[in-house]
């Protein structure tokens, strides 16, 4: 089987990605030059074992310093600076940025996928700017003269393309561009499978034990056998290893995966497991309140715990599928209890994942005849929700954030998880 792209989009979709935003932000306000400099931003300068979140090009090339080093990873030379994150400078910055955007497009053809990254659509303004690539040059041009930032520029006829694009050759190169034409040349080529976006680890592991290795392979295994295995999903893969995305701009590439999760790097390790289970129960709560505020509800909950590397590291990821869709705290709990206590291994944690995936939409939640109360769970969260959005998040929290091993308080004096 073969794709017909004659009635695919074809846009002029640019991915406009911030190198090393963080730590080039740091720089500059230090006086110095992102792409020259040694600068690593970490998460508190005063713990050893703190998190890089962010290293200049510099770093990442000559140390092998990047994002999730630790603070004692990095050699003690004196070019080398090291800073605690500035997150109230890096938000208004990325504001900023936006803004200088939206002068070459209408909002509506502007998409913000993350602090420092985005798409814009420049199908309608050549008779203003010129043609995609001298608005890519421009671009660029005016945010190195603005905010003295260097950015990496994909092009494509879609999202899906225009991020490969950015991330694969882009990057390295500064601005780039593919189209439906380079996906055999290029696209397939990439090997191993987690270099494409949308494909990690785990879902690379299931490929290679079905004989694929390459985008290439991806794309010309059965597409039946993939619809099987993955079901929609496997659809999607398939035709994004075509390059084929239909999705509007603004829309999830994955179009359909949604997932709603919460990932944290504990402040300090974590020896007792009763500690552990307050940290989990305040997950659940903030996982459940995103799903409530998208009207979602899922039946899939994944429980992933990290080790402390003192240790070696290691840890698990699992999942569990619960017959009825939910939203409600208590039953996210209940799952990720049974997990934990099946999979735990008594280490020193340092870091949990929560998900809640399989999603429907929230009026598609079943009633249970052996559950009188769900109905009043549910709406108890919504409420404590409302309160929360009128009051401020700490207006409502579980007895569990007020103790030792609590987080809630102290993360909500954060910016994105860190200092502000």
């Amino acid at each position: 089987m073969t794709i017909c792209y004659d009635n695919l989009p074809h846009h002029q979709i640019l991915c406009i990605d911030m190198k090393s935003f963080y730590a080039s932000c740091s720089a500059v306000k230090l006086g110095l030059d992102p792409l020259t400099c040694y600068l690593a931003v970490v998460g508190d300068v005063e713990r050893q074992g703190s998190i890089v979140l962010a290293a200049s090009p510099r770093m990442k090339e000559e140390f092998g310093i990047k994002t999730g080093s630790r603070l004692f990873e990095i050699p003690k030379d004196p070019r080398i600076r090291i800073v605690n994150p500035k997150m109230k400078e890096y938000l208004e910055t990325s504001t900023e940025i936006i803004k200088l955007l939206n002068t070459y497009v209408p909002l509506e053809d502007l998409h913000v996928y993350s602090v420092d990254e985005c798409f814009i659509k420049v199908d309608g303004v050549k008779r203003l700017w010129g043609d995609k690539w001298e608005i890519a040059r421009k671009i660029k041009d005016d945010i190195a003269k603005e905010f003295g930032l260097p950015c990496a520029i994909g092009i494509g006829p879609n999202m899906l393309l225009s991020k490969l694009c950015l991330d694969l050759e882009a990057k390295k190169k500064g601005i780039a561009e593919w189209t439906y034409k380079d996906v055999e040349d290029k696209l397939w080529k990439v090997t191993p499978l987690n270099k494409m976006w949308g494909i990690g680890g785990r879902l690379e592991r299931t490929l290679n034990r079905m004989g694929i290795y390459s985008v290439g392979q991806l794309a010309n295994y059965p597409l039946h056998a993939l619809e099987k295995k993955f079901g929609v999903m496997g659809n999607q893969l398939y035709h994004h290893a075509w390059g084929v995305d239909l999705s509007e701009l603004g829309a999830p590439i994955l179009n359909g995966q949604i997932s709603f999760g919460k990932s944290q790097i504990l402040l300090r390790d974590y020896t007792k497991e009763e500690e552990v289970k307050h940290v989990i129960l305040e997950m659940c709560e903030e996982v459940a309140r995103r799903a409530r505020n998208a009207k979602k509800a899922g039946r899939t909950i994944t429980l992933g715990v990290g080790y402390s590397r003192e240790e070696y590291g290691g840890g698990f990821s699992h999942a569990y599928t619960i017959d009825d869709p939910t939203n409600i705290t208590s039953e996210l709990y209940k799952v990720c209890l049974h997990l934990f206590n099946q999979y735990y291994e008594r280490k020193t944690v340092r870091q949990i994942s929560i998900s809640l995936s399989n999603i429907v939409n929230d009026e598609n939640m079943q009633l249970n005849l052996f559950d009188e109360k769900k109905p009043c769970k549910r709406n108890l969260g919504y409420v404590m929700d409302r309160v929360r959005k009128k009051y401020g998040h700490n207006a409502l929290l579980w007895a569990v954030s007020y103790t030792e091993g609590g987080t809630a308080i102290q993360r909500s004096k954060l910016v994105g998880g860190h200092k502000a």
